[in-house]
């Protein structure tokens, strides 16, 4: 055999081997997920790195039930994980960061704790926005103080008559204003209107005209879409708080003070019934800091690296509408 035969034929050979392994080494540089129910391990691996625009080729399977993945803050459409099924999706990030991806499907009680995190390295196209403080911060709220409401509604008050009486209130953009709406309750401006002329229940209509004022009929639609998706199976679809998982959960509570004392206040509880009326004591800024940071404890997820604050504000107006019309 030539030597020039037997050199073609070892390129040859080096070309097929190398058909062969080329697509095995891309395959072995997209990072394969695993999706399991928290109490079994949740994702794995917990913590993807990236870099700012470079792809992101991920690929997903279950094995157990049926999960979903997003990424918080992020419009990208989520991806069902089936078990024994591999699914895939690619990412590309413009700015460096921490981001929380989260399982979009309720597998199970501890659903929430289905969480992980991308750490994107790189320089990000322009500067960085800097982060602001929630306005609870800035109101120096306690959380967790309650807030009962002293004087409720004989009825579901109404936006639309309320809209008829904002007339008879001396200066109403006082009332109306962003800043006003989200610093107080809806039981402070009611007091605040004693003032006026009005009957209790049109004072009551009048609070909800100002709290329709603050959200819009597609804000509603979104505040209603993520409470489906994220609150409901916990809080109830009408807001009773008595989700599929409410009773998990208080049994999951119960069990955990069994040997304990002192503990009460940071144990798991049934989730909050917003149909009553302490909801009526809390002002748009405390619902967004209880959602911001969570319940410490209590069950109740912190949502602030998912949701974008026009996501939180949208939610916190639609759970409103559990007490108003």
């Amino acid at each position: 055999m030539k030597q020039s035969e037997a050199s073609a034929r070892v390129l040859i050979a080096v070309l097929c081997i190398g058909v062969v392994l080329v697509p095995f080494l891309f395959w072995k540089q997209t990072p394969m997920i695993r999706a399991r129910m928290a109490e079994t391990g949740g994702w794995s691996p917990a913590v993807i790195r990236a870099r700012v625009g470079e792809p992101l080729h991920l690929k997903f399977t279950s094995e157990d039930v049926m999960h979903g993945f997003a990424v918080g803050q992020m419009a990208l459409a989520a991806v069902d994980i089936e078990p024994g099924k591999v699914s895939e999706t690619t990412l590309t990030f413009q700015k460096p960061g921490i981001y929380t991806f989260y399982c979009t499907r309720w597998c199970g009680p501890n659903h929430w704790r289905m969480r992980g995190t991308i750490e994107v390295s790189g320089a990000g196209s322009g500067n960085p926005e800097p982060a602001s403080r929630p306005l609870y911060v800035d109101l120096g709220l306690n959380l967790d103080t309650p807030h009962p409401a002293d004087i409720i509604p004989v009825e579901k008050p109404s936006a639309s008559r309320g809209q008829v009486f904002l007339s008879r209130v001396p200066d109403p953009s006082t009332y109306q204003s962003t800043g006003t709406y989200r610093s107080h309750s809806p039981v402070q401006i009611f007091m605040d209107l004693g003032t006026t002329r009005l009957t209790d229940l049109q004072r009551w209509d009048v609070v909800v005209a100002i709290w329709a004022q603050n959200t819009s009929a597609a804000g509603l639609a979104d505040g209603k879409e993520l409470y489906a998706q994220n609150c409901a199976a916990c809080h109830g679809e009408s807001g009773a708080g008595d989700g599929v998982y409410a009773d998990t959960l208080a049994a999951m509570g119960a069990e955990s003070q069994v040997g304990m004392s002192g503990t009460r206040e940071m144990s798991i509880k049934k989730p909050v019934n917003f149909t009553k009326p302490d909801l009526l004591g809390a002002s748009p800024a405390l619902l967004q800091g209880k959602i911001l940071r969570g319940g410490m404890g209590t069950g109740m997820p912190m949502w602030g690296s998912i949701f974008s604050d026009e996501q939180i504000w949208n939610l916190v107006a639609y759970l409103y509408t559990f007490q108003f019309k």
